[in-house]
């Protein structure tokens, strides 16, 4: 099949399967396809916020010291195959309608024999693990989908170095009702006899993953955030002091200090498990490091801010980047939800520093909250809601809207941040698949 066929069969596949936690079906994919996983070394990221944030200063740091590095994301922002790729370069699409024709042959083995069909999610992490055998990578990093011990990148059995950035509430449906149980599913990629860095913790949280450690033999690190010293910070990035070096970064978040230390610890336990980098080479790293729609600016005049702000913990998150670089002044924002997500938390958390929202939703997602559903929700705290059955028009009503001085904030699931910073661009007088 060519390109634009892999990408229909695996729309296809989403009607087959929703969410499947599990190995079973991975394992038996995968044996079939001859466990090209086996062959690689694995950087592998699990938690609740931050984890894409994480993978981006490590992948830019070990790229630029000439390691072969994979890096496999989900959900992508602007293209597709942004969701792997190598050094810098997604999988083309002749690779990848390749890897998807060889896979779509094994699968129909699979359900012939009267076995489920593998999920989407299963599909496209076989196609990146086939894809980085070929690339031959010395390293590959990868984010988990969801949870941790049952997702589908959880296969791996070569992790040189498990992280867990910070872990909240979400997914509650499939991880668990408490922080506790949330957080024995995602310490579930810990490996014996490994290494793996986390943040400083809730107390439930980190009680868990010592005790993982604990009984796999893994030591206990934490990077922690107060190490580090903000010394300038700016719509356009900030430079910290961490262990007597500065460093500078170009993604503005209040939370990024906390993911940037965690890449720093994280290279610092790499040097001594054979991916060896300079601090100036990690100072480069870091401030090479792009990362879209994580509370960036692409607008000013007014202030035009997109963040993938979808979750409670994201929610406080954002608060207090707009505690930190926009207090006293007007904002709008244009917002959109999935109704699996705990929405309410996030209105409750982050509508009254808006004096307008403007309520949109994810094209053509079944998981999203129509507009007048999630204005619906919105008016419960907040007077002026509006609602918007096209982004475009949102966008207008946005800018129609805000002075100069003013700031428009997007928020809310990354499924929807590529259409509308692709408006934006186009808005603004600045293509991808």
């Amino acid at each position: 099949m060519n390109y634009k066929e892999s990408r229909a069969y695996i729309r296809d596949a989403e009607k087959k399967k929703g969410i499947v936690l599990g190995l079973d079906n991975m394992r038996e994919l995968m044996r079939r396809l001859g466990d090209p996983q086996d062959e690689l070394k694995y950087v592998h990221v699990a938690g609740t916020n931050g984890k894409g944030s994480v993978i981006a200063y490590l992948y830019s740091a070990l790229s630029g010291t000439g390691y072969r590095v994979g890096r496999y994301i989900s959900p992508a922002v602007y293209s597709y195959r942004e969701r792997m790729e190598v050094n810098g370069e997604p999988v083309s699409r002749e690779k990848f309608a390749a890897y998807v024709t060889r896979i779509a042959e094994v699968i129909d083995e699979i359900v012939e024999e009267g076995k489920p069909h593998p999920s989407v999610f299963e599909i496209e992490t076989a196609a990146a693990f086939l894809y980085f055998k070929e690339e031959k990578c010395d390293l590959v990093l990868m984010e988990v989908g969801m949870g941790g011990d049952l997702d589908a990148t959880n296969i791996i059995r070569t992790t040189v170095l498990s992280i867990l950035v910070s872990i909240s509430m979400d997914h509650t449906a499939f991880l668990g009702n408490t922080l506790g149980e949330i957080a024995e599913k995602k310490s579930g990629i810990i490996k014996p006899d490994s290494h793996m860095v986390t943040v400083k913790q809730q107390p439930e949280v980190e009680a868990v993953i010592r005790r993982t450690c604990q009984e796999r033999n893994v030591p206990y690190e934490v990077a922690d955030r107060d190490e580090a010293e903000v010394l300038r910070a700016s719509m356009t990035g900030q430079t910290f002091l961490y262990k007597g070096e500065e460093y500078s970064i170009a993604l503005a978040g209040a939370y990024q200090k906390e993911n940037a230390v965690v890449a720093l610890r994280a290279l610092e336990l790499l040097n001594d498990l054979g991916y060896p980098t300079t601090v100036v080479q990690r100072q480069n790293g870091l401030k090479n490091t792009a990362w879209p729609g994580r509370f960036a600016l692409l607008g000013t005049k007014p202030d035009f801010v997109v963040d993938g702000a979808h979750n409670p913990a994201a929610a406080d998150m954002l608060a207090a980047s707009i505690e930190r670089y926009f207090k006293g002044r007007r904002i709008i924002y244009i917002m959109g939800m999935f109704r699996d997500k705990d929405y309410r938390s996030v209105i409750q958390k982050t509508e009254k520093y808006a004096d307008t929202i403007l309520t949109i939703a994810a094209p053509d997602n079944p998981r999203a909250l129509s507009p007048e559903e999630l204005a619906a929700a919105v008016r419960e705290f907040h007077t002026d809601v509006r609602p918007f059955d096209d982004i475009e028009a949102a966008v207008a009503e946005a800018y129609r809207l805000a002075g100069s001085e003013d700031v428009i904030i997007a928020f809310g699931s990354l499924a929807f941040l590529g259409d509308l910073t692709e408006i934006i661009k186009k808005h603004n007088g600045g293509n991808h698949d």
